[in-house]
């Protein structure tokens, strides 16, 4: 099978983009750079694929602006530093869209939004939502507030758990490197490209070896394991250099730029894979027959007014076991309602559950994505 064949049809990147390539190596934010990248995502736009931007760059803006002469090392200089390079980025990326007639929205995040499982579903719900609206989420670590983050230089990490996060076809990591590399190319001329690899392939972290520019602080290391990480969720992964001309657009065709790291299993696959792997159910809900036949045979989310009662005790995002009127679990999923919610909402039709709960977190008890059958 052609391995560029998830990036062909992706239909959800991730892309994340170098601190170097945005402020044109510390020198201030590139607008030329970010006006095209604008364009290449509002031609994706047009044939139905939605990008998520995740964006460095701002303590390399915050030190240009503030005439500091080079990277402090000090926590709260840094912190001081993305504080006031935030709010130029975030005014960068407004000004190369609107022209277009497209919004962006700051989604500034932590590991910790991310570890939470309260933060990570409202992030979530967020996400979707934007994207839903035609809105380009544009997202940078909460560097003001974090520490070890600053410390690790990982937004290729953060791109990888957004990735995961919404479940999105496939990461592109822009970079001021041409991909991965058998050996150091700074340190052996003869060093080759490697044009695809697997993403758990064993040699990957000794190809990778080596330190990032002197702007950011990521280098090839982290971006193998983002892609490790990002392969998890079933997403393909491309390292590339951000200097490429239409670089996403060229991918998006097929052309291999750059090295694609491929998961062991498709998206779906590891989702259900990893649905089904779980022991621990934390509770479960029993379903009418026109329910499990939705589930079993059209492949449908399990709605609430199919369900006919609740067992158990579950918080919203925990996993639990759907029964059939026999007591056979035919399906498990992670739950958009808390058990307490759900015992509100059974039998109720989903344009209803605002009027039993007073607000509406999805539409569905279990989505179609979040959901695995058991054969």
């Amino acid at each position: 099978m052609n391995p560029l064949r998830n990036l062909m049809h992706a239909k959800l990147l991730v892309v994340k983009v170098g601190s170097s390539l945005v402020t044109a190596g510390g020198d201030g934010i590139d607008q030329q750079a970010l006006a095209r990248w604008a364009a290449q995502i509002a031609a994706l736009k047009t044939r139905g694929v939605q990008v998520v931007w995740v964006s460095s760059g701002a303590i390399a803006e915050g030190i240009k602006r503030l005439g500091w002469p080079g990277r402090p090392k000090a926590l709260n200089e840094l912190q001081a530093a993305a504080a006031v390079g935030q709010m130029g980025l975030a005014q960068a990326y407004e000004n190369v869209f609107a022209p277009l007639g497209m919004h962006t929205a700051q989604i500034l995040l932590t590991h910790e939004d991310l570890s939470n499982r309260t933060r990570y579903l409202n992030a979530r719900s967020t996400l979707r939502t934007l994207l839903a609206k035609g809105i380009v989420p544009v997202i940078n670590e909460n560097d003001t507030v974090t520490t070890e983050e600053i410390k690790l230089g990982d937004n290729d990490t953060l791109g990888a758990l957004v990735t995961n996060l919404i479940e999105a076809d496939a990461l592109v990591i822009l970079t001021d490197q041409h991909g991965l590399y058998d050996s150091d190319p700074r340190r052996n001329p003869s060093a080759r490209l490697i044009p695809h690899i697997a993403a758990d392939h064993p040699d990957l972290e000794r190809m990778a070896g080596g330190a990032g520019s002197s702007v950011g602080t990521g280098g090839m290391y982290t971006k193998v394991l983002a892609a490790r990480r990002a392969a998890l969720s079933g997403a393909s992964t491309v390292v590339a250099s951000g200097r490429e001309t239409d670089i996403l657009l060229r991918l998006a065709e097929g052309e291999s730029i750059g090295t694609l790291f491929t998961p062991a299993y498709s998206r779906l696959n590891a989702r259900k894979q990893w649905l089904l792997g779980h022991v621990q159910l934390c509770g479960s809900v029993v379903v009418d027959d026109g329910a499990a036949r939705a589930l079993t045979e059209k492949n449908g989310s399990l709605l609430p007014v199919g369900c006919v009662s609740v067992q158990g005790q579950f918080h919203r995002g925990e996993l639990v076991a759907v029964l059939d009127g026999q007591g056979r679990e035919i399906a498990r999923g992670l739950a958009n309602y808390a058990s307490g919610e759900t015992a509100k909402i059974l039998r109720t039709p989903s344009e209803q559950i605002a009027a039993r709960l007073g607000y509406v977190s999805e539409d569905e008890l279990i989505h179609r994505d979040n959901m695995a059958l058991v054969r």
